[in-house]
């Protein structure tokens, strides 16, 4: 046995009418010959008759060597080791849903192989011991492996080969497949003239905070008058600006009351490291500015007032 080539899944071949992703190895004038990259590269065809439901004029614009394809299977001979596929019957929906089970199929693959590497387990027992049952209980191994980050239940009815695979497979799914955070951000300057400015400015700073929680935390920041930045770091994106797009409302209503303005100068969306890098960058440009100026001129004591994090 192997320790880093295997099947995907318990079935040795695919079954009839199921979709398959392969890749092209030559293409001849019979057709396609191809690797079912599912079922460990065994071999494939695509006929000339199968590969388009148009008149075919170049082979070679409908299919190319080295290119993954999806494909449908006509026909298997096990005795003979024969695999006649299609691509002409696969539709756009079934080439989504089959890529969709093979990238998860792919990562689940790129686990089991690091374990067996890790703990010399040949790959086939782990898919038999681990990944092939809760493929049967979970629908998809990668979603037991999710799960288990926070239901250690799943691992109840597994009988692992050895402790160190246990651990070592435990341990590189936490590292892997815990969600990482995700930083959301947006600019808006902030503005009013009324008698009340600062301390109009200051609420609806404050507007922004009010509906914190501790799954979703907004914080404002002052770059430097009026532009203030709105951050928020959570584990889904679309969330998180969901949540700064309600703060700035929030914020809008606040200072619209109080006879000011408040204008989005970048709307809400998630941001890099070299985002943070360069806003970083900025405030301190911004804040040298400013001490330089303090140093010639006076500074009204109300405009030491503004806080640069509320």
């Amino acid at each position: 046995m192997s320790l880093s080539n295997c099947r995907f899944y318990e079935e040795k071949y695919p079954e009839i009418d199921s979709f398959v992703m392969v890749n092209v190895k030559q293409i001849a004038d019979m057709g396609a010959y191809v690797k079912l990259l599912e079922y460990d590269n065994i071999d494939g065809m695509i006929l000339l008759s199968e590969l388009s439901r148009r008149r075919i004029r170049s082979i070679q614009k409908l299919i190319r060597v080295g290119r993954n394809e999806v494909v449908v299977v006509l026909r298997v001979d096990k005795e003979k080791g024969y695999i006649d596929l299609s691509k002409r019957r696969v539709s756009p929906e079934d080439i989504v849903r089959c890529e969709e089970r093979y990238n998860k199929s792919k990562i689940v693959h790129s686990i089991m192989r690091h374990v067996a590497e890790k703990t010399l387990v040949p790959i086939e027992q782990l898919y038999e011991t681990i990944g092939w049952p809760l493929n049967k209980k979970y629908g998809h191994s990668l979603d037991a492996f999710k799960l288990s980050i926070t239901n250690p239940d799943v691992w109840n009815d597994i009988q692992f080969p050895t402790e160190a695979v246990a651990e070592e497979l435990k341990t590189y799914i936490s590292k892997r497949l815990t969600p990482q955070p995700t930083k959301v951000r947006a600019d808006v300057e902030v503005t009013c003239f009324g008698y009340e400015g600062i301390d109009a400015i200051k609420t609806a700073l404050r507007t922004a905070e009010a509906r914190n929680t501790e799954e979703t935390q907004v914080k404002c920041r002052l770059v430097s008058p009026p532009l203030y930045v709105l951050t928020n770091t959570c584990l889904d994106k679309n969330a998180g600006i969901a949540r700064l797009q309600e703060a700035i409302q929030d914020m809008r209503t606040s200072i619209e009351a109080a006879g000011g303005h408040l204008v989005v100068k970048m709307e809400p969306k998630a941001v890099t490291e070299s985002d943070d890098a360069e806003l970083q960058a900025l405030m301190e440009k911004r804040e040298r500015e400013n001490a330089e100026v303090s140093g010639d001129e006076s500074v009204s004591e109300s405009d030491d007032n503004i806080p640069e994090t509320v």
